[in-house]
């Protein structure tokens, strides 16, 4: 695949296409499919979630829905979630209008930074010959690292706490940097977002480069928070 798969060249124009539909009788998906399907062999378990209706609204049913199309449709997301290529190709013929979420802390986790930052800390990894796995960009405001997980151990008693761990219902007490590792999830390229702009989360960097450590990213990427932010994240543990 090229560096370009899913970014803002390529498939970027036929994205916007799939982001004006009106409606699942349009044949041509605009590459919505192909990109999910790149994330899934690129090993990121996926996971149908809403899509965003008129006038800011959330798919969902849920009155005031406070995160609009930003969540999944199943409360059992995390077992539903899957990279079986035959079911997300169901899930997204048969849902065309939905966005997918990735669940973190099973194959991969997310470090999430404001969308400056990550681009600063981005260039200074790249230019540092610094290895940089897939990267997307969120249209309200973030930057998406994807690594490797920390793991889940089968003993319980070995998972190690982290300050910057962020779940779902902890979104807001991350303003710098947010580390989503089990229990938690992002939306995953291609996704729309709520508002009259065609918002959007698509890839800076495709699922096709290898998942880094993310220990390796993260001195950069906190530096770049702070800075950016003025926001100090807490020391973070090591593996012993």
């Amino acid at each position: 695949m090229s560096a370009e798969f899913g970014g803002r060249t390529g498939l970027r124009g036929k994205l916007t296409q799939w982001l004006r539909r009106s409606g699942p009788e349009t044949a041509d998906d605009g590459g919505r499919e192909a990109l999910l399907l790149a994330a899934a062999e690129a090993g990121l378990p996926l996971a149908p979630a809403a899509h965003p209706a008129p006038g800011y609204r959330c798919s969902c049913d849920r009155v005031g829905c406070p995160t609009p199309a930003r969540h999944p449709v199943s409360f059992a997301w995390q077992t539903q979630s899957t990279t079986d290529r035959a079911q997300i190709e169901r899930w997204a013929r048969h849902q065309p209008q939905a966005n997918f979420i990735t669940a973190t802390g099973m194959t991969h986790d997310v470090l999430d930074v404001p969308l400056e930052a990550g681009r600063e800390a981005l260039a200074g990894l790249l230019a540092a010959g610094i290895d940089v796995g897939p990267v997307a960009e969120s249209d309200d405001g973030r930057m998406l690292f994807f690594t490797l997980t920390r793991g889940t151990p089968e003993d319980e008693d070995e998972w190690w706490p982290c300050e910057l761990d962020c779940h779902p219902e902890t979104m807001d007490e991350h303003p710098g940097l947010r580390w989503h590792c089990r229990g938690s999830y992002v939306l995953v390229p291609p996704a729309r977002l709520p508002g009259d702009d065609d918002r959007t989360v698509h890839w800076v960097r495709g699922p096709e480069h290898a998942l880094p450590d993310p220990l390796t990213l993260l001195e950069h990427l906190t530096d770049a928070c702070a800075r950016h932010t003025g926001h100090v994240p807490a020391a973070w543990p090591l593996r012993h």
